[in-house]
């Protein structure tokens, strides 16, 4: 009955997040969108409600608690970049948006945005080691409850595995190619030789500081 529920419940974040974004995007209904979005915990909450009751009626805990336990935490975690990753794409796909930004592939920024990834399984391990302390309890000392305990010691497990990962990118950081490294990043609107990037299609639109034009001493002799 757990492992049916978690597949429900994932089955049914995926709807909800097509429906939310589609209502917000394609039907031009954003709170409704929103309020939909925002009913995605509301999962999470039946499947804890759920897996409490299972313990309470006398069910001996299992890999399947520990997993019911598990999902919860990476939807902590995790669900939140996920929806924030599909509405930018939503947004510039449907809602005339520009195009979200890509993670940064080089450097200190790659080894940033890797640290960032793996607070969220920090996080997700946080909680789920929580909920399944809080069934160790619950279930007390007469029941079985190595299960559980052999859960939190896997979640530490895999959220240290991913810990040594994203430390990898901080001490061996990624080089760009030299065709990239070579770029220089210069103000929004200008390249980097400091000659400005505006097109000149419509110079009768471009600020006057940003127009090239001839020297004060060459329009005299002129």
């Amino acid at each position: 009955m757990i492992v049916t529920l978690i597949v429900i419940c994932e089955v049914g974040f995926w709807v909800l997040l097509a429906a939310g974004l589609a209502t917000r995007y394609l039907l031009k209904m954003p709170r409704t969108g929103a309020a939909l979005l925002l009913c995605e915990p509301l999962l999470e909450v039946l499947l804890l409600v759920v897996t409490a009751m299972d313990l309470k009626n006398g069910a001996d805990p299992s890999w399947r608690h520990g997993l019911a336990a598990v999902y919860i935490g990476f939807t902590v975690g995790h669900g939140h970049r996920t929806v924030k990753w599909l509405d930018g794409h939503a947004a510039h796909r449907f809602g005339g948006a520009p195009p979200p930004p890509k993670p940064p592939r080089y450097g200190m920024a790659r080894a940033r945005y890797e640290g960032a990834i793996w607070l969220g399984t920090v996080v997700a391990a946080a909680v789920a080691s929580g909920l399944l302390l809080l069934a160790i309890w619950y279930v007390g000392s007469d029941g079985n409850t190595e299960g559980l305990r052999s859960t939190i010691f896997a979640v530490w497990r895999a959220a240290g595995i991913h810990g040594l990962i994203a430390l990898s990118y901080a001490i061996w950081p990624k080089k760009a190619p030299e065709g990239e490294s070579s770029k220089v990043e210069s103000p929004k609107g200008e390249s980097p030789s400091g000659v400005s990037a505006v097109s000149a299609r419509d110079p009768e639109h471009v600020a006057d500081f940003l127009v090239r034009g001839p020297r004060k001493d060459e329009e005299q002799i002129r």
